[in-house]
Formats: C-alpha cells, structure tokens, sequence
C-alpha cells in the first residue's frame, strides 16, 4: 500500500492513543508503517508537522447538532459537550494540543464555525464577537485541560487548612475526587449566566430584556 501523508497521520494517532505524544517518533513511526524512516519525509518534515496533520485530522472529526432555532444557551452547552467527547476520544492528543499548539483551533474548524454562529444568534455586537467567542472557547478549553491532565482531581480533593489544629479526635475521611461531568455542566451553566448578565446591558449601562427571553 503507498505511503500517503493521510496514512502517516492515522498511523502516527494510533501511536499516541497508545502511548502518548512523548513516545511518538519518526523512526517508530516508520516502523508501524513499515517504511523506512526516510521515506516519511518526502511528505511530512518532522514530528512537529506531523503533530500539527494530526490535530488538524481530529478537528475535522467534530460535529455537533444543529439547533438553528434553540436557545443560544442550549447551542452553547451542545457545542461544549460535543467539544468534550471528542476531547476525550483523544485524550493524550488532546491534552498536548491545549498545551503546546494555541493555533489547534483555526478559524475554518467546525468547532469554531459553530461557536461564532452561536454567538451571532445570542445577539452579540459584531465589534464584540471575537472576544465573546475566544472567552467561551478559553473557558471550555480550560476545563478540559483540569480535566485531562488530572488538576481537577487533585484540586477538588484537597483539604482548606485547619484554623485551629487539633490533637485529638478521629480524622476526617479523605474526599472522593469530583464527579467530572457534574463540574463540567456547573463551569458552562456559570459561564452562560455571566454572558446573559454581561449582554444584557446596552452600552450605556442600560437595562435590557435578557436574550434568553428575546424573539
């Protein structure tokens, strides 16, 4: 079968699913194709552009519903939890993606192409909808980094220091880590109620109907 640099790409995520991106090389890589290590780059230069083929090829994976008529808010909590299953289908590409590549997400990405529709549906000033969506798009990313990377279980885990130590008297238990699907729809419901807060105002300071009761 030829070498193609589509080939390269599935081969090389097959490799980091397994063992992550620190185990990826072009010489292992070339051994799971069964080419030799040379041939690899009359169609991609080095590991970095392979890194780059790769994420770009996950990205294209995204798909979300549709919902041209829903709440913006439902749209909004739709596009991030599809964003998170496919996060997690990938989990140590992804985890080095939100790390090491802020240029994973272009602006002709179906994630970002669905985000900025969503916020032109809730209303958002045109001046003011680049960094709407990068806001939305940071937060979501951050979670799922906490998540990924295992901060958000260590974090929910830990304990506040005592005001007063104490000498005697049983130890507390030590407490179970987060239920992740539960802080992931709190961050989003928390991030949908300050836009609404935020857009609910005109420039001036003004009170007005809030979107999520707009025609």
């Amino acid at each position: 079968m030829p070498l193609t640099e589509a080939g390269i790409y599935v081969a090389a995520l097959r490799l980091i699913d397994a063992d992550g991106v620190e185990a990826l090389t072009m010489r292992k890589l070339a051994t799971t194709l069964d080419v030799n290590p040379m041939s690899l780059y009359h169609h991609v230069p080095n590991k970095d552009a392979v890194l780059r083929g790769v994420t770009r090829m996950v990205g294209a994976q995204f798909h979300t519903v549709t919902l041209e008529h829903a709440p913006w808010q439902e749209r909004t909590r739709l596009l991030a939890t599809d964003f998170r299953t496919l996060a997690y289908r990938h989990p140590k590409l992804t985890a080095y993606s939100f790390s090491h590549q802020p240029d994973f997400i272009q602006p002709d990405d179906p994630f970002w192409t669905a985000l900025t529709a969503i916020v032109a549906a809730a209303g958002v000033p045109r001046s003011k909808a680049p960094e709407i969506a990068a806001l939305i798009a940071a937060v979501v990313v951050g979670i799922l980094t906490a998540e990924l990377n295992g901060s958000l279980h260590q974090w929910s885990t830990l304990k506040p220091p005592a005001l007063t130590p104490t000498k005697t008297g049983p130890r507390d238990a030590a407490p179970e880590g987060p239920d992740q699907d539960h802080m992931f729809r709190l961050v989003m419901d928390t991030l949908i109620t300050c836009l609404e807060s935020s857009l609910a105002g005109d420039p001036d300071g003004q009170a007005r109907r809030p979107l999520s009761q707009s025609s």
